[in-house]
């Protein structure tokens, strides 16, 4: 076990984890950000997407050792990852999604929504 250091979704995080624990399960179980999901586990499918400096990557495949020093962005931090590209005052980014996240709205897009989370998430990096 170690203790590390991971910038998620514009904070600072430090858990103490053995350093090859899966991404994934340092968000889900010591974290407690839900939104990517386990699916495959193989990095497959896509549920457990999420962003890594901009890129998407699957985190059931990736260590924690990998995001020190990097910026994670979950479900949960798209707005704020919008709001601060396009400059928006506090009070307006408050209320203001991802754009990604409002069209799924929008559109209705969600079926039972286990993986919605990952689409997202690679829609927001093509897009940007």
């Amino acid at each position: 076990m170690a203790v590390v250091s991971l910038r998620i979704n514009g904070a600072t995080r430090e858990v103490d984890v053995d350093p090859t624990t899966p991404l994934l399960y340092v968000l889900r179980n010591d974290l407690d950000i839900t939104s990517p999901q386990f699916g495959c586990g193989l990095a497959q499918c896509g549920a457990c997407s999420i962003l890594l400096d901009g890129k998407e990557v699957r985190a059931c495949i990736t260590p924690a050792s990998a995001a020190v020093g990097k910026e994670v962005t979950t479900l949960e931090g798209l707005p704020d990852r919008w709001a601060k590209q396009q400059k928006l005052s506090p009070e307006v980014a408050a209320k203001t999604l991802h754009p990604v996240q409002q069209a799924w709205i929008e559109e209705q897009t969600p079926l039972c929504g286990f993986c919605q989370s990952g689409m997202m998430i690679k829609a927001t990096e093509l897009l940007e």
